[in-house]
């Protein structure tokens, strides 16, 4: 077949490695995975996922958040960057406004729908571009985007030095590159770190794993409107096939609570909790299955912790 050989001289894999060959890639430090729990909407929630994680023994590296810099206050971003720091956690929190809350309608048309988290015009993109500085500003070092304009924009802004260098941009599930190819031109556009689609197989996480550098963040437990699979026993192998490797811990059967707030913030208090149980549970399957796995120890320093407003 032509386009395998077309690939192979592009320096992309020909084919889904069904084969499964082990990935040699790691973090900085050596690691093979960190773990990454996900939709902490706030202070409140963030601090029931801390006090969790300590009494089930769960060492967490990274928290994200779906609502949105724009719906925290100064103040709840400041707390929220304090308690991360204090537990050597990244924080990575969304930007808005996004297309899915605006007023137009094509979002909720059928074949519109995957369009919900990018910027709709320059307006949006400049809000967006807000958002982050305003993080920044505050001692954020992680934000989450969607949108393809706003990465590369992002990629620029820490090069002139308008961003700190060590800021850290997580693309979203929702971008949706889901070949080697297309996360290789997320990389080229900034992304320090991509969120696959979460219904790739190991053939296509290990295709992928040849392409790009990018830790790569892996739903295996993942919310029911991206398909609510439970895929806990495939995390020794997704740790070997795709390391380095951000082990995501979602929640099926849960509602979904974006945009978040107070009126809902009990609700999302239990979520993440019991997010870090599905955490232990996938972490005791990784110390059965693949003991010999490593990961970045408590007390590491790495990029995407918050800095004090100081040093902004």
């Amino acid at each position: 077949m032509k386009a395998r050989k077309l690939l192979k001289d592009l320096g992309l894999p020909e084919r889904d490695l069904h084969e499964l060959p082990d990935s040699g890639k790691r973090f900085p430090d050596g690691a093979q995975y960190r773990v990454e729990i996900p939709s902490v909407e706030g202070p409140r929630v963030l601090e029931a996922v801390v006090e969790e994680a300590r009494r089930r023994e769960v060492h967490v590296h990274r928290v994200s958040q779906g609502s949105g810099i724009m719906l925290l206050t100064d103040a709840e971003i400041r707390e929220m960057c304090a308690m991360s720091r204090e537990a050597g956690m990244e924080l990575s929190l969304f930007v808005g406004s996004r297309a899915g809350w605006d007023t137009g309608a094509g979002v909720v048309s059928s074949g519109g729908k995957t369009l919900g988290a990018q910027h709709r015009g320059q307006d949006q993109l400049a809000y967006a571009i807000e958002d982050v500085l305003r993080g920044a500003s505050l001692g954020l070092r992680g934000t989450l985007v969607a949108d393809a304009g706003l990465l590369w924009i992002l990629r620029d802004l820490k090069a002139s030095g308008e961003l700190p260098e060590d800021f850290v941009v997580k693309v979203s599930v929702q971008l949706a590159a889901a070949n080697a190819a297309a996360v290789g031109a997320m990389e080229d556009l900034g992304a320090d770190t991509y969120n696959v689609p979460t219904d790739l197989s190991l053939a296509q996480l290990a295709a992928i794993r040849t392409a790009t550098n990018l830790p790569l963040d892996v739903y295996v437990e993942a919310p029911d409107d991206f398909g609510g699979f439970v895929r806990h026993y495939e995390i020794p192998e997704i740790v070997r096939v795709a390391s380095p490797v951000y082990v995501k811990f979602g929640l099926s059967n849960a509602p979904n609570v974006y945009p978040s707030g107070i009126h809902l913030e009990d609700t999302a208090i239990k979520l993440g909790r019991e997010r870090v149980r599905r955490a232990r549970l996938g972490l005791d399957l990784l110390e059965r299955y693949y003991p010999d796995a490593e990961t970045t120890p408590p007390g590491a320093s790495f990029p995407g912790i918050p800095a004090t407003e100081e040093r902004v």
